[in-house]
């Protein structure tokens, strides 16, 4: 069975389920990179140094090209993310069976005359076919093209699967810092970092013990910095800039609370697996991408209503009192990551799935984690 998987670019989030076909299909499995991967995900560490036996660079030529369209129309089941259609039209137009990987297609809320547009160009590509299903990397996505009349009953939960680490589970949460919170990210405007300094200067008014690692930079890098000045937080906040992303889950390992503040146009969040991988009692808005598929409210996490800032006061609070529930909930975020949602288990799914779906038209064998219907 040759497989093949179609995006942009090749890059960690999406490498240990590649790995994972790779070691069951060798070189019966392909990622074909369509683009070059932008600066700003350079720097944010995306790019790998070496790139696998298994990529496939598309863009080099157009011979390359040609060959990459090749791949994917003589593949028995090809798996498409963020790549240009033309890549796509030949295996459409032959009604040969597709795999979309999307996350949700409205990221900001836009009007039905908006959604009717969306979904002409929808048409345009052919996506009514029968052969073509959805792998939704959101929560939401399945409501976003169910609203333009797509893909209803087609849609499949799906994700991102960072790396998984094993931990002695109680020497990891031995290692925690009683009361210290985390908040990684870029310093911009929906992923709302300013609402983790409002929240410490909330906590410290009422008297609370705890402290705040901020990592990352941006934009509102000043602003930031201004805001904790202003409410006096030296001594609660501790900005730690940019690092790489194992210095960060070092972090995250000694960290009791993850703070995820993003509003909807956070596609995914695979912070969020990383944070619950590292056994942190995660306080994340709901209108995150992952957040409905990953975390069941006061049993491995809390979710708070996105934007209101008393919400995540609340939650947080309630953590900050029963410090046994920082404990109760980031074990269980760890077993949640470690048990369902990792590449080990999308890939094993993901081969039964895909064959369930080519010889009945549906698969209805998991009701929860991947491959389970969205």
């Amino acid at each position: 069975m040759k497989i093949v998987f179609v995006s942009n670019y090749f890059n960690h989030h999406q490498k240990p389920f590649c790995e994972e076909l790779y070691q069951r299909l060798g070189g019966d499995f392909t990622f074909v990179s369509t683009s070059v991967m932008g600066e700003e995900r350079k720097k944010l560490g995306y790019i790998q140094e070496k790139q696998p036996p298994y990529v496939f660079l598309a863009y080099e030529s157009d011979n390359q090209k040609k060959k990459a369209i090749t791949l994917i129309n003589n593949a028995d089941i090809v798996m498409a993310g963020s790549a240009h259609n033309s890549f796509l039209d030949e295996r459409i137009r032959q009604n040969k069976f597709l795999l979309r990987y999307s996350e949700r297609p409205f990221k900001r809320k836009v009007s039905l005359l908006k959604k009717i547009y969306h979904s002409i160009n929808f048409r345009r590509m052919n996506l009514f076919k029968n052969n073509i299903y959805m792998l939704a990397a959101s929560a939401y996505a399945a409501s976003d093209f169910n609203s333009m009349g797509l893909y209803k009953g087609k849609i499949y939960k799906w994700g991102y699967f960072p790396d998984v680490k094993e931990y002695d589970l109680q020497t990891l949460m031995a290692s925690k810092k009683r009361n210290t919170l985390i908040w990684c990210g870029r310093f911009i405007d929906w992923k709302h970092p300013d609402d983790v300094i409002i929240l410490a200067q909330r906590l410290k008014k009422e008297g609370y013990d705890f402290s705040v690692n901020i990592i990352g930079a941006g934009v509102m890098e000043n602003e930031l910095h201004n805001l904790a000045k202003h409410y006096d937080l030296s001594d609660k906040i501790n900005f730690l800039g940019s690092m790489s992303p194992q210095m960060v889950r070092s972090f995250m390992e000694e960290s009791a609370i993850y703070l995820f503040t993003s509003d909807r146009q956070e596609g995914w969040g695979a912070v969020l697996n990383e944070s619950m991988n590292s056994g942190c009692a995660v306080v994340a808005s709901q209108e995150i991408g992952s957040v409905p598929f990953l975390i069941n409210n006061q049993e491995n996490g809390l979710v708070y209503e996105s934007g209101n800032l008393d919400d995540l006061f609340n939650k947080v609070r309630y953590l900050l009192d029963n410090p046994n529930e920082q404990i109760r909930m980031g074990k269980a975020a760890y077993r949640t990551i470690t048990k369902q949602w990792n590449a080990q288990i999308a890939a094993e799914r993901f081969l039964i799935f895909t064959e369930k779906i080519k010889k009945q038209g549906f698969c209805d064998i998991y009701t929860d984690g991947p491959c389970s219907m969205a």
